[in-house]
């Protein structure tokens, strides 16, 4: 999305289990045919350790029910924070027949909503489709906001503000006014960068 940025690949990524060879590198793969195939008993849980402390303002996970079919999450909790003993539950989302790029939390425009900072996030998948056993997982993304995104668009409206050049004041010493050079930049120079006065 415009204005922010991934940082997926901040943080170390593990799984409750894994199939072999549909692991965590399936998961992080950009390619989303691809996925984390778990091999063990509900709930399957994601953990996502971040290095440093973050502020996340939107995710979002990639299903593919024509593909997956009981496989396909239908149930999913999202939790955060701090680290494993004050973590909380901030989100949980319903599925029908998920296909594609699903956002976090639809109803909540993430624009307006505070940045979740956290150390820690984790996705549970708590049920199946047809209550299947094991659970397909194509792609996960979180993003914060690019503060270089902004700033770049703040640079361009500050170019297009007039400028306003400083007028010198008079000289004391002589009658006429004291003539300032100005380059195309509108810089003043300084008065010993100008031409010598001959009096």
């Amino acid at each position: 999305p415009p204005g922010l940025k991934e940082i997926s690949s901040l943080a170390s990524w593990t799984v409750s289990t894994a199939k072999p060879g549909n692991g965590v590198a399936a998961l992080r793969s950009p390619d989303t045919t691809l996925y984390w195939q778990s091999d063990g008993p509900q709930p399957h849980l994601l953990s996502i350790h971040f290095f440093k402390l973050v502020s996340i303002v939107h995710m979002r996970i990639f299903l593919d029910f024509v593909n997956d079919e009981s496989y396909t999450p239908t149930k999913i909790q999202f939790l955060a924070g701090m680290g494993v003993h004050d973590i909380q539950q901030f989100a949980e989302m319903s599925f029908e027949q998920p296909t594609g790029w699903i956002d976090g939390v639809k109803e909540v425009d993430w624009s307006k909503r505070p940045a979740l900072r956290a150390f820690l996030v984790q996705v549970k998948i708590l049920e199946n489709h047809q209550n299947g056993k094991d659970t397909h997982l194509r792609a996960v993304q979180l993003f914060a906001r690019d503060e270089m995104h902004q700033a770049r668009r703040i640079v361009p409206a500050l170019s297009k503000a007039p400028k306003k050049v400083a007028k010198a004041p008079a000289s004391r010493t002589t009658k006429k006014p004291l003539h300032v050079h100005t380059e195309p930049n509108n810089i003043k120079l300084a008065p010993w960068m100008m031409e010598p006065d001959l009096r």
